[in-house]
């Protein structure tokens, strides 16, 4: 096989050291990491060097320790600019807003090299956001779209960027599609995550792979309302959850309906496209987070599509009162469980290079719904329910940035179109 010998990794978020530690404990390969120059990831770069690029990964779960590890990375790069030499793979480890403008840094040469591209995270529309932008360089490369990224992983000390990450959380099963019919790359990567004890399900287009991540159909409807909005922009001392019920958390019977609305304008896109619809329901339970049978039964999950709307909202209403807690965890003497909702909603925030900024949730959602937005009005398709989100999302910025007038702000609080992306994703849609 000719590609995955000599592997470049493109991030240096705690995704990037768990993948390296995966891929080079398992693959004979030659391995770097390139990342951009900034005050955040200067101090990784210097423990990296401090540490002889050593990589330290642990794990939380006991079950998860195919994960864990160490490993030396061959070569570090301090700017995507600097990256030499010659490299078959790409691991993309970015935020997706960033991939072109990550992939515009590296060199020619670098570029024309490049055999096989995998985007460890993407949102829908981004394999063929990075194919256009491949074409252009007429080169024979093969993308490879993963649902997700697999799993939960940070920094194993808050505050401080040491080689040293956590994994918290392991993914079951992820989905993963490639523009390369019958592709060997995809069997290997199909291979090692058996290793790590995950399951990749092969798709039959990357778009398709790209559909199946939960957070583009929950997490508009949870972090694009008011109340969310004023819990992440305010100053306010009382602390707000992700997933309870309002008023400790978003959760509404209309936020429960906003969250159908956009399930089915997204569904509407996925027709037009001709890629498989989900059933957003048995998507929730079997592939992310299970609850009891008690609480919902197999046939109400598996012909939730078919329903009508009404009893859906009902459904998926239960869905989120049970997982209120664990329902799989073991109570205490006093019988309670573990608060699986109990997920706060974190707040602005100072970066590293001084700015104020917008927390990654939902900053990541405002690009990947206005990407969407823009693939379905060049479609021609109705999507009210995804413009009234993005429109109270604009709405917030513009009255947050104008909230803190002695504070220097993040681009994250421009109001953007992202319409390069959506113009170059829109040119292959159908290709």
């Amino acid at each position: 096989m000719r590609d995955f010998k000599r592997i470049l990794l493109l991030g240096t978020g705690p995704a990037t050291l768990q993948l390296a530690v995966s891929l080079k404990n398992r693959l004979p390969c030659y391995l770097g990491i390139a990342g951009r120059v900034s005050a955040r990831s200067e101090q990784l770069f210097g423990a990296l060097d401090q540490n002889k690029r050593q990589v330290h990964v642990n794990i939380q779960n006991e079950k998860h320790r195919a994960l864990e590890g160490m490993c030396v990375v061959d070569q570090v790069f301090k700017g995507y600019d600097s990256v030499t030499g010659n490299w078959d793979t790409l691991f993309i480890a970015v935020t997706t807003d960033a991939y072109l403008d990550v992939l515009s840094q590296l060199s020619e040469d670098i570029i024309t090299g490049i055999r096989c591209i995998i985007l460890v995270s993407p949102t829908l529309g981004s394999n063929r956001l990075v194919r256009n932008y491949m074409n252009a360089w007429h080169t024979e490369v093969e993308i490879i779209s993963f649902s997700t990224y697999l799993g939960d992983t940070r920094w194993l000390t808050e505050g401080t960027l040491q080689p040293h990450v956590l994994t918290t959380a392991v993914k079951k099963k992820i989905f993963a599609g490639s523009t390369q019919i019958h592709s060997a790359n995809i069997l290997m990567l199909q291979q090692l995550f058996e290793q790590l004890g995950i399951t990749l399900v092969i798709l039959a287009t990357p778009i398709e792979a790209e559909t199946r991540n939960i957070s583009l159909y929950v997490h508009p409807a949870l972090f694009m309302n008011e109340f969310s909005l004023d819990a992440i922009f305010s100053n306010s001392g009382t602390q707000k959850y992700v997933y309870k019920m309002f008023p400790e958390g978003p959760i509404t019977q209309y936020v429960i309906r906003d969250m159908l609305n956009q399930w089915k304008e997204i569904m509407t896109l996925l027709d037009t496209l001709k890629i498989k619809q989900l059933n957003l329901l048995q998507f929730m339970t079997d592939d992310n987070y299970p609850i009891r049978l008690e609480s919902l039964s197999r046939h109400d999950i598996e012909h939730f599509s078919q329903f009508d709307t009404t009893r859906q909202e009902y459904l998926l209403y239960i869905r989120y009162t049970s997982l209120l807690i664990d329902p799989y965890s073991e109570p205490d003497e006093t019988g309670k469980y573990f608060d699986f909702s109990g997920v706060p909603f974190r707040k602005l925030f100072i970066n590293r290079e001084g700015e104020l900024d917008v927390p990654r949730m939902p900053k990541e959602d405002y690009y990947r719904t206005k990407i969407i937005q823009g693939m379905m009005t060049n479609l021609g398709l109705q999507c009210p329910t995804i413009t009234k989100f993005l429109h109270t999302y604009e709405r917030k910025l513009m009255e947050a940035a104008q909230s803190y007038p002695h504070h220097k702000l993040s681009p994250a609080f421009e109001i953007q179109s992202f319409s390069s992306d959506i113009k170059r994703i829109n040119s292959e849609l159908f290709l």
